[in-house]
């Protein structure tokens, strides 16, 4: 991306403005004669700026999960879409290349998944009893991205059980039959389902665990009648090319399903002046020529902002960064450029103590991973691979998109349930060949393809283990992940 001078920038967006017709009689808006009218004078142009930069990082996150449900809920012509709402859908398979809604979707787990709307009534969620070898959890991510509760294997146990989910408005007892309350902070929110697939042929016994995942409205768990039903939405259309011009009328529109908790009182009250929030109405183009500029400018600051923060997140080890980022509200604590970065670098990743994910773009030399340019290694010494209490993998994604990538023999990670059929070396260590092309037949057991180009690879390590060796705390843990080599 250019980086321009801030000035020249300026200038270069006001005269594309003017050029598409935005003249003089645009510099004052209705929004601003409002405010001159109550006596509350418009943010100045710099402070419209610095609104919009912090605005977009508070906000990124909000509108990346608000373009996931439209497309997994919405618009059924998306490719991406699952179900309605308060619908399980299933998936009797894992995400391959084809699964593009998502950046850097996990390809360990058969996903079910059920996208709730919460302001009628609560939903109950049950899920069946599940053998203890099988690792399963049961995310709860609402729509400001805070994982705000878990149930499965680590947190909940294995037993059958059925839990309530309410939304942020709902003021209720629990009702008889219910083992716990989770409480969203925004109206719509996504439950994430991850069944542990520990072989192909396993994949019907995973079916079985799915079917037995429930999800039915409070009103239907204790056979009363239903209260009235939620107002309809008319949801907007969103894509990447819109998103790109329209990110503060998405906010908008998301926010108003998401009340303010107390750490989100002032950046809402400074987004409001410039027309974004409940109540309020934002349109991009009804801005003066100036406002809009520092409005492009400020979204480009926070951008930047955002993604050095992933850059820099957690500790360096071994050319791995190895962070905590993921959590609950209290996580956050309201560092809106954390939880930016953490929905940028994976968004509904799990909270640390239910999965680690160190990833990296470079070798342990420091260099840009690139599969047009090296072959790689990673070798596991024996013994030391990563601590867990369920299972652990390696996944490749393209560097430029972080999606997965078309390869020719379909593999998309390498996982702790493959190690039995993995060559070891002499010495019991394994080795991990990380490439565009093959290895060699001998060695296609342990190879990952790349990308002819550009890098991003993640470890997953699910349910870490919590005494040493373990990758916690996050990057102060005992155990580290292996540096890549790039071959010779």
């Amino acid at each position: 991306m250019i980086r321009f001078v801030r000035n020249g920038f300026i200038l270069a967006v006001v005269t594309l403005l003017v050029a598409a017709g935005c003249g003089k009689n645009d510099t004052v808006t209705q929004a601003e004669k409002a405010d001159k009218a109550s006596g509350v004078p418009a943010p100045g142009v710099e402070e419209v700026k610095k609104i919009a930069e912090d605005g977009f990082v508070y906000g990124l996150p909000v509108v990346m999960n608000y373009a996931v449900l439209y497309e997994f809920v919405i618009d059924k012509n998306s490719g991406q879409w699952k179900a309605p709402f308060n619908q399980i859908n299933n998936q009797h398979r894992v995400f391959t290349y084809e699964d593009t809604s998502v950046p850097t979707p996990n390809s360990d787990t058969p996903y079910s998944m059920l996208w709730l709307d919460l302001r009628a009534e609560p939903m109950v969620i049950s899920v069946p009893a599940v053998e203890k070898t099988r690792y399963y959890s049961v995310q709860l991510c609402d729509g400001n991205t805070y994982n705000y509760g878990y149930i499965g294997s680590r947190s909940t146990g294995s037993d059958a059980g059925a839990y309530l989910v309410a939304g942020p408005r709902w003021q209720g007892e629990t009702p008889a039959g219910i083992k716990k309350v989770f409480r969203s902070s925004t109206d719509f929110s996504l439950v994430i389902f991850r069944t542990q697939l520990i072989g192909p042929s396993d994949m019907p016994n995973v079916e079985k665990v799915q079917s037995g995942y429930a999800a039915q409205p409070l009103s239907g768990f204790l056979k009363q009648p239903a209260p009235a039903a939620a107002a309809a939405v008319d949801f907007p259309k969103i894509d990447k090319d819109l998103v790109k011009t329209e990110f503060f009328e998405y906010l908008d529109f998301a926010l108003q399903f998401a009340p303010p908790q107390d750490n989100e009182k002032d950046i809402r009250a400074r987004l409001a002046t410039i027309g974004v929030g409940p109540g309020k109405k934002f349109d991009f183009k009804q801005l003066s020529v100036e406002h809009k500029a520092a409005i492009l400018i400020g979204m480009k600051e926070g951008s930047k902002k955002v993604d050095e923060a992933v850059a820099k997140a957690g500790k360096a080890v071994n050319g791995w960064q190895v962070s905590g980022l993921p959590g609950d509200s209290a996580h956050y604590n309201g560092d809106w450029v954390m939880r930016a970065a953490a929905a940028k670098a994976g968004i509904y990743g799990n909270s640390p103590e239910e999965a680690m994910y160190p990833f990296t773009r470079t070798d342990g030399a420091g260099q840009e991973l690139d599969g047009s340019k090296h072959a790689y290694t990673l070798t596991f010494a024996k013994g030391q691979f990563p601590p867990v209490n369920a299972f652990w993998s390696v996944t490749m994604y393209d560097g430029k998109t972080q999606l997965l990538i078309k390869n020719p023999i379909d593999r998309y990670l390498i996982n702790s349930p493959m190690l039995s059929k993995m060559k070891k070396n002499a010495d019991g260590s394994v080795t991990l060949h990380i490439r565009k092309d093959s290895p060699g037949k001998g060695k296609e057991s342990n190879w990952l393809p790349a990308p002819d180009g550009p890098i991003y690879l993640v470890m997953r390590l699910y349910w870490p283990k919590t005494e040493p060796p373990s990758i916690l705390p996050p990057g102060e843990g005992t155990w580290q992940p292996p540096a890549l080599v790039a071959a010779k």
